[in-house]
Order: C-alpha cells, then sequence, then structure tokens
C-alpha cells in the first residue's frame, strides 16, 4: 500500500515540525518531542499515513531524548536507507508506504535485538491500548 500524497496536502495536515520532519528530513531537538518521555501502553503508528510501526512494549529509555525501541512491529513498512549526511554514516529509516522520514537505526540497543530506533516525536502518532 503506498500514498501518494502532494506538499500542499500534507502541509495543510500536519504540523510545521511534523511536515519538516516527515518531509523534508529534518529532526527534532532532543528532548523536545512530545513522546521521548511518554510510558503509556500502544501503538506508534506514522503521523503521515497511520501504519503501524512500533508496540510500545519494546520502547526504552536510551538517554538520547527521541523516542527509542529495540524492534519495529513484526511487518512494519519500515525501510532502510544509508544516509552519508553531516560527514556521518547512519541507517536512515522511512516509511515504505508514504516515504516518510521517522529517524534512524543505530546498532547500541538492548537485548534481544542490539538495536535502537531513534524515532522524531514528530513522525509518530501514539495510540493507546484500551
Amino acid at each position: 500500500m503506498t500514498f501518494k500524497k502532494t506538499d500542499q496536502e500534507y502541509k495543510s495536515e500536519l504540523s510545521p515540525i511534523e511536515f519538516e520532519v516527515t518531509r523534508q528530513s529534518a529532526t527534532e531537538r532532543p528532548f523536545t518531542g512530545k513522546y521521548w518521555d511518554t510510558w503509556v501502553s500502544g501503538i506508534y503508528k506514522c503521523i503521515c499515513c497511520g501504519s503501524d510501526l512500533f508496540d510500545s512494549a519494546s520502547k526504552f529509555d536510551a538517554g538520547c531524548g527521541w523516542p527509542s525501541f529495540f524492534s519495529s512491529i513484526n511487518g512494519a513498512p519500515i525501510a532502510e536507507v544509508k544516509d552519508f549526511t553531516h560527514g556521518m554514516s547512519r541507517t536512515e529509516i522511512r516509511c515504505k508506504n508514504c516515504d516518510a522520514h521517522l529517524g534512524h537505526v543505530f546498532n547500541d540497543g538492548p537485548k534481544p535485538s542490539g538495536q535502537r530506533y531513534c524515532v522524531n516525536s514528530a513522525s509518530l502518532k501514539h495510540t493507546p491500548n484500551k
């Protein structure tokens, strides 16, 4: 499933920071996003298309100021892309369904995966469990 919208459509639906992060690959400042310190049980979805990405059960405090997860939901539409911006070599994560920039994944997370999905709050919508 792929979602195609124009920049104007996204601008009308998203806040300025959500648009900058998801459509222009910006990064929100650490410790400023709405979910970096949220521990309510639920599912984190793509803010642009609503795809399920992360379960709160995999969220952990990495101390970095962004929501961090040690795994994505099984089958989550997450693409990994090599990123060489800012003089670094990193792995960017994007939503496969709408091409939203989510953040980056690093190999310094906890067991069992050893991964840390470092995600911008502005790219997520949290849906609490009922």
